[in-house]
């Protein structure tokens, strides 16, 4: 990075301290969430006295003996509700025999006072249920606003770190461009974490010249002696007026994707839900998300999986950090349990290197150098528990390997006994290197050794990476 770097000064960006401070703001209100209220398993004294004055003043109010009761004798008969709630709350409303008739001995309105002691308990219960839920999605939201503002600052440091001016390339990139008839108005240089550059010029053409994107490129390739290229979604022309177009330092790699699925019971709808996307850094991810159940409802349920981590990873968390806010958004103020499975292969398309990270999903099958190797799931699918941990497998791949990511559903059609040993030789058995055709070959294979009508939803989505 020095050798980049060197005679090179670095721009203080005026954002980075206010988004510091936005961040600072953010994290001491998530400390400010966690030190409020904790969840409780049981009730306090005060809430016991509570239900205890519920109770006497709904059974005692017009019994003979209320005076005795709740005078000489208060504290027992105290003790014998916090009997039948502390009993009740262990083991639910069915009372033991020896304390209903500790009650009958002691009030003459036993029957009410058990009725009435027990209501007070399960309205109390009822509160105590929905105020942990409250603390718990406290908690939730304490760590996304603790998240986002370490990705703030993460963010602001790199920006700060990447920010350089160069003088003579500058004075360099004016010049061709002055050539070429396009005046630049500004530039501004950065040099990625992984020591790549990324070049945004504020230009306009000269009137009544048209140029590229792609040739203006060019130009700042020349200017740097590195392959520069339009940025992804870049237009392709510029306008008559100032724009700011973006341009990086070309990846050595490509990759491309095929998908081959078919519905449980061969309907259109199916749960499994995927996506291709490219991400910040020269990456690209591949997400395969499998819902619970099948139809529309576990449909629904896997879109708005990678929909969300499409925008989450597109806007620069990383992957890990992306699975477990989706995680605590699935879990949070959800009545009823629904999981989706996840698997997420990114590809460094400078480096060659893929990134795998799954949470409950199939096992990813990798054909590298004639052989097929695995790589398997040990965390659970999103939303079933509040906080758990995603593993990272990294693997270096080669020109021509292919990455198969499958749902369980194509594993489970196969004959039991042998089902990964069987996919491993469909894979293997052929030298197909178009990804939609391998996917395609790989389903029907899968179809012709299992049942023509699938009982689970099946998807394959293969990845193939070449040299640029």
């Amino acid at each position: 990075m020095e050798d980049k770097r060197e005679n090179q000064a670095v721009v203080t960006n005026p954002y980075v301290t206010r988004a510091d401070r936005l961040a600072s703001s953010l994290q001491h209100l998530a400390d400010t969430f966690l030190k409020l209220e904790e969840p409780r398993s049981g009730f306090c004294t005060e809430e016991i006295e509570d239900m205890f004055e519920r109770v006497a003043g709904k059974v005692c109010a017009g019994c003979e003996k209320r005076k005795s009761c709740l005078g000489e004798k208060r504290e027992q008969i105290r003790a014998l509700v916090c009997e039948i709630l502390r009993t009740a709350e262990e083991y639910g409303a069915e009372l033991n025999v020896e304390l209903k008739r500790k009650l009958q001995r002691q009030c003459i309105l036993a029957p009410r006072l058990m009725r009435e002691t027990l209501e007070a308990f399960r309205d109390a219960r009822e509160v105590l249920v929905w105020n942990n839920r409250m603390v718990q999605n406290r908690e939730g939201c304490a760590v996304q606003l603790d998240t986002f503002a370490r990705m703030i600052q993460h963010a602001a440091r790199e920006l700060e770190a990447s920010i350089f001016s160069d003088p003579p390339l500058e004075k360099r990139i004016k010049i061709q461009f002055k050539k070429e008839g396009i005046r630049l108005l500004s530039s501004v240089f950065f040099v990625t974490p992984e020591g790549k550059y990324e070049i945004h010029v504020t230009v306009r053409p000269e009137k009544g010249i048209c140029v590229t994107t792609r040739a203006l490129a060019q130009i700042l390739s020349r200017c740097t002696g590195k392959r520069m290229c339009p940025a992804r979604d870049e237009r392709l022309v510029l306008g008559q007026d100032y724009e700011t177009i973006i341009c990086v330092e070309g990846p050595a790699f490509y990759t491309m994707q095929g998908i081959a699925r078919i519905g449980k019971g061969c309907q259109k709808i199916s749960g499994d839900s995927f996506l291709t996307t490219p991400l910040p850094g020269g990456q690209e991810a591949a997400i395969l998300s499998d819902g619970m159940g099948s139809g529309e409802r576990a449909m629904q349920e896997s879109s708005m999986v990678v929909e969300m981590l499409e925008e989450l990873l597109q806007a620069g968390f990383p992957q890990e950090t992306a699975l477990s806010m989706m995680n605590t958004a699935l879990v949070m103020g959800r009545e009823e349990v629904f999981f989706s499975t996840v698997d997420m292969t990114t590809f460094d398309l400078y480096t060659g290197e893929c990134s795998i990270i799954k949470a409950g999903a199939a096992q990813t099958f990798i054909r590298t150098e004639g052989k097929v190797e695995h790589v398997y799931s040990e965390s659970l699918p999103l939303g079933v528990v509040q906080k758990q941990d995603f593993r990272q497998d990294v693997r270096k791949l080669h020109a021509g390997d292919m990455v198969v990511m499958v749902t369980d559903g194509v594993l489970d059609a196969l004959p039991p006994g042998g089902q990964e040993r069987l996919l491993d030789l469909i894979i293997a058995g052929t030298r197909l290197e178009n990804p939609e055709g391998l996917a395609h070959y790989i389903l029907e294979k899968v179809l012709e050794l299992g049942e023509e009508i699938p009982r689970d939803d099946m998807t394959v989505l293969v990845a193939g990476i070449w040299e640029v």
